[in-house]
Protein backbone atom coordinates (compact mmCIF):
# COMPACT_ATOMS: atom_id res chain seq x y z
CA UNK A 1 0.00 0.00 0.00
CA UNK A 2 1.55 3.53 -0.79
CA UNK A 3 1.18 6.89 0.67
CA UNK A 4 -1.75 7.92 -1.48
CA UNK A 5 -3.95 4.96 -0.40
CA UNK A 6 -2.71 5.49 3.08
CA UNK A 7 -3.43 8.99 2.93
CA UNK A 8 -6.95 7.93 1.73
CA UNK A 9 -7.65 5.39 4.20
CA UNK A 10 -6.95 7.81 7.20
CA UNK A 11 -9.05 10.67 5.61
CA UNK A 12 -12.44 8.56 5.03
CA UNK A 13 -12.18 7.20 8.74
CA UNK A 14 -11.99 10.66 9.92
CA UNK A 15 -14.84 11.94 7.57
CA UNK A 16 -16.86 9.22 8.61
CA UNK A 17 -16.16 9.48 12.29
CA UNK A 18 -16.86 12.78 11.93
CA UNK A 19 -20.12 12.52 9.76
CA UNK A 20 -21.53 9.76 12.98
CA UNK A 21 -20.66 12.96 15.30
CA UNK A 22 -22.47 15.54 13.25
CA UNK A 23 -25.81 13.67 14.15
CA UNK A 24 -24.92 12.14 17.37
CA UNK A 25 -24.09 14.90 19.13
CA UNK A 26 -25.78 16.36 21.97
CA UNK A 27 -24.53 20.39 21.61
CA UNK A 28 -25.49 21.88 18.04
CA UNK A 29 -22.38 24.07 18.44
CA UNK A 30 -20.32 20.73 18.45
CA UNK A 31 -22.24 19.32 15.75
CA UNK A 32 -21.45 22.44 13.32
CA UNK A 33 -17.65 22.03 14.52
CA UNK A 34 -18.11 18.22 13.38
CA UNK A 35 -19.84 19.38 10.45
CA UNK A 36 -16.56 21.44 9.86
CA UNK A 37 -14.14 18.90 10.30
CA UNK A 38 -16.26 16.54 8.03
CA UNK A 39 -15.89 19.07 5.04
CA UNK A 40 -12.23 19.28 6.10
CA UNK A 41 -11.49 15.82 5.16
CA UNK A 42 -13.85 15.40 1.82
CA UNK A 43 -11.83 18.48 0.30
CA UNK A 44 -8.52 16.41 1.18
CA UNK A 45 -9.89 13.37 -0.53
CA UNK A 46 -10.71 15.35 -3.56
CA UNK A 47 -7.11 16.61 -3.36
CA UNK A 48 -6.00 13.41 -3.74
CA UNK A 49 -8.25 12.23 -6.46
CA UNK A 50 -6.38 14.89 -8.68
CA UNK A 51 -10.15 17.73 -7.88
CA UNK A 52 -7.97 20.60 -6.80
CA UNK A 53 -11.04 23.53 -7.77
CA UNK A 54 -13.89 21.60 -6.30
CA UNK A 55 -11.47 21.10 -2.64
CA UNK A 56 -10.55 24.87 -2.07
CA UNK A 57 -14.28 25.54 -3.25
CA UNK A 58 -15.12 23.79 -0.51
CA UNK A 59 -13.47 25.00 1.89
CA UNK A 60 -13.98 28.66 1.25
CA UNK A 61 -17.70 28.38 0.60
CA UNK A 62 -19.14 25.91 3.09
CA UNK A 63 -16.47 25.89 5.76
CA UNK A 64 -15.06 29.87 5.40
CA UNK A 65 -18.86 30.96 4.33
CA UNK A 66 -22.11 28.69 5.26
CA UNK A 67 -20.19 27.15 8.56
CA UNK A 68 -19.93 30.51 10.02
CA UNK A 69 -23.34 32.09 9.51
CA UNK A 70 -24.78 28.38 10.68
CA UNK A 71 -22.84 28.45 13.95
CA UNK A 72 -24.11 32.29 14.70
CA UNK A 73 -27.90 31.39 13.56
CA UNK A 74 -27.22 28.04 15.99
CA UNK A 75 -25.46 30.37 18.79
CA UNK A 76 -28.46 33.23 18.26
CA UNK A 77 -31.26 31.30 17.98
CA UNK A 78 -30.91 29.73 21.42
CA UNK A 79 -32.24 26.12 20.67
CA UNK A 80 -33.94 24.61 23.68
CA UNK A 81 -32.51 20.69 23.43
CA UNK A 82 -35.20 19.32 25.31
CA UNK A 83 -37.48 19.83 22.98
CA UNK A 84 -35.30 18.60 19.71
CA UNK A 85 -34.96 15.68 21.29
CA UNK A 86 -38.61 15.06 21.79
CA UNK A 87 -39.60 11.83 19.42
CA UNK A 88 -36.19 11.56 18.61
CA UNK A 89 -36.95 7.27 18.51
CA UNK A 90 -40.51 7.32 17.27
CA UNK A 91 -39.37 9.01 14.14
CA UNK A 92 -35.95 6.81 13.95
CA UNK A 93 -37.14 3.10 12.18
CA UNK A 94 -38.59 5.58 9.07
CA UNK A 95 -35.12 8.04 8.83
CA UNK A 96 -32.54 5.19 9.35
CA UNK A 97 -34.67 3.25 6.74
CA UNK A 98 -34.00 6.48 4.28
CA UNK A 99 -30.77 6.38 4.96
CA UNK A 100 -30.37 2.83 4.18
CA UNK A 101 -31.91 3.13 0.95
CA UNK A 102 -29.60 6.34 -0.04
CA UNK A 103 -26.60 4.36 0.62
CA UNK A 104 -27.38 1.53 -0.96
CA UNK A 105 -28.10 4.02 -4.17
CA UNK A 106 -24.56 5.59 -3.97
CA UNK A 107 -23.41 2.10 -3.53
CA UNK A 108 -24.89 1.25 -6.94
CA UNK A 109 -23.90 4.16 -8.63
CA UNK A 110 -20.49 3.89 -7.44
CA UNK A 111 -19.62 -0.10 -8.22
CA UNK A 112 -20.66 1.04 -11.63
CA UNK A 113 -18.54 3.93 -11.92
CA UNK A 114 -15.61 1.62 -10.86
CA UNK A 115 -16.20 -1.21 -13.60
CA UNK A 116 -15.58 1.30 -16.23
CA UNK A 117 -13.50 -0.23 -19.29
CA UNK A 118 -11.81 2.75 -20.12
CA UNK A 119 -7.36 2.27 -20.54
CA UNK A 120 -5.69 3.57 -18.08
CA UNK A 121 -3.95 7.18 -18.95
CA UNK A 122 -1.21 8.67 -17.29
CA UNK A 123 -1.22 12.26 -15.32
CA UNK A 124 1.00 13.40 -18.08
CA UNK A 125 -1.65 12.74 -20.02
CA UNK A 126 -4.58 13.36 -18.11
CA UNK A 127 -2.81 17.15 -17.55
CA UNK A 128 -2.55 17.77 -21.56
CA UNK A 129 -5.85 16.94 -22.54
CA UNK A 130 -7.54 19.67 -20.27
CA UNK A 131 -7.15 22.10 -17.54
CA UNK A 132 -9.92 21.00 -14.28
CA UNK A 133 -10.51 24.78 -13.51
CA UNK A 134 -11.27 25.90 -16.67
CA UNK A 135 -13.06 22.98 -17.57
CA UNK A 136 -15.28 23.57 -14.69
CA UNK A 137 -15.77 27.01 -15.67
CA UNK A 138 -16.54 26.77 -19.11
CA UNK A 139 -19.33 23.89 -18.40
CA UNK A 140 -20.92 25.67 -15.17
CA UNK A 141 -21.63 29.09 -17.19
CA UNK A 142 -22.52 27.44 -20.31
CA UNK A 143 -24.13 24.22 -19.77
CA UNK A 144 -25.24 24.49 -16.36
CA UNK A 145 -25.86 28.39 -15.66
CA UNK A 146 -29.12 28.15 -15.01
CA UNK A 147 -28.72 25.80 -12.05
CA UNK A 148 -25.36 28.10 -10.60
CA UNK A 149 -28.44 31.12 -10.49
CA UNK A 150 -30.94 28.78 -8.66
CA UNK A 151 -28.10 27.89 -6.70
CA UNK A 152 -27.12 31.71 -6.07
CA UNK A 153 -30.69 32.74 -5.20
CA UNK A 154 -31.04 29.92 -2.18
CA UNK A 155 -27.78 31.48 -0.80
CA UNK A 156 -29.15 35.08 -1.16
CA UNK A 157 -32.38 33.47 1.29
CA UNK A 158 -30.66 31.60 3.17
CA UNK A 159 -28.56 35.02 3.97
CA UNK A 160 -31.69 37.09 4.48
CA UNK A 161 -33.62 34.20 6.37
CA UNK A 162 -30.22 34.54 9.24
CA UNK A 163 -30.02 38.58 9.12
CA UNK A 164 -34.07 38.00 9.76
CA UNK A 165 -33.50 35.74 12.57
CA UNK A 166 -31.02 38.06 14.35
CA UNK A 167 -33.26 40.78 14.40
CA UNK A 168 -36.36 39.32 15.87
CA UNK A 169 -37.42 40.70 19.30
CA UNK A 170 -36.53 38.45 22.51
CA UNK A 171 -38.83 38.66 25.62
CA UNK A 172 -35.36 38.17 27.46
CA UNK A 173 -33.15 40.71 26.15
CA UNK A 174 -33.37 44.27 25.68
CA UNK A 175 -33.77 45.59 22.30
CA UNK A 176 -32.99 49.38 21.35
CA UNK A 177 -33.55 51.09 18.47
CA UNK A 178 -30.42 51.96 16.03
CA UNK A 179 -33.00 55.17 14.97
CA UNK A 180 -33.46 56.46 18.25
CA UNK A 181 -29.21 56.14 18.93
CA UNK A 182 -28.82 57.74 15.68
CA UNK A 183 -31.13 60.88 16.01
CA UNK A 184 -30.07 61.69 20.21
CA UNK A 185 -28.68 64.49 20.52
CA UNK A 186 -26.45 66.20 23.63
CA UNK A 187 -29.02 68.24 25.40
CA UNK A 188 -31.11 65.19 25.36
CA UNK A 189 -28.65 62.92 27.33
CA UNK A 190 -28.28 65.01 30.52
CA UNK A 191 -31.13 67.69 32.27
CA UNK A 192 -29.24 70.71 34.44
CA UNK A 193 -32.54 71.83 36.92
CA UNK A 194 -31.53 74.75 39.22
CA UNK A 195 -32.79 74.41 42.89
CA UNK A 196 -32.89 76.86 45.33
CA UNK A 197 -30.33 75.86 48.56
CA UNK A 198 -32.00 74.84 51.49
CA UNK A 199 -31.10 74.12 54.84
CA UNK A 200 -31.57 71.61 57.54
CA UNK A 201 -34.24 72.62 60.26
CA UNK A 202 -35.05 71.12 63.43
CA UNK A 203 -38.38 70.13 63.96
CA UNK A 204 -40.63 71.08 66.56
CA UNK A 205 -43.53 68.70 67.98
CA UNK A 206 -46.39 70.87 66.30
CA UNK A 207 -44.54 70.69 62.66
CA UNK A 208 -44.24 66.98 63.33
CA UNK A 209 -47.26 64.69 61.54
CA UNK A 210 -49.45 63.26 64.35
CA UNK A 211 -48.64 60.09 63.93
CA UNK A 212 -45.01 60.76 64.83
CA UNK A 213 -46.01 62.78 67.94
CA UNK A 214 -48.05 60.36 69.25
CA UNK A 215 -45.17 57.76 68.95
CA UNK A 216 -42.61 60.14 70.43
CA UNK A 217 -45.00 60.58 73.51
CA UNK A 218 -45.95 57.02 73.85
CA UNK A 219 -42.29 56.30 74.40
CA UNK A 220 -41.92 59.04 76.60
CA UNK A 221 -44.22 57.26 78.90
CA UNK A 222 -42.75 54.06 78.60
CA UNK A 223 -39.49 55.77 79.93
Amino acid sequence: MDIKTGLFYVFSAVLLFAAFRVITARNPVHAALFLVLAFFQAAAIWILLKAEFLAITLVLVYVGAVMVLFLFVIMMMDINMDEVRQGFWKHFPLAAGIGALIALEMGFVLMGGFRLTDGPQTPEVLAAQANNTKALGVLLYTQYIYPMEVAAVLLLVGIVAAIALTLRERKDSKHVDAGDQVRVKARDRMEIIKMNATKSVALSADSMPANDSNDLKNEGGKA
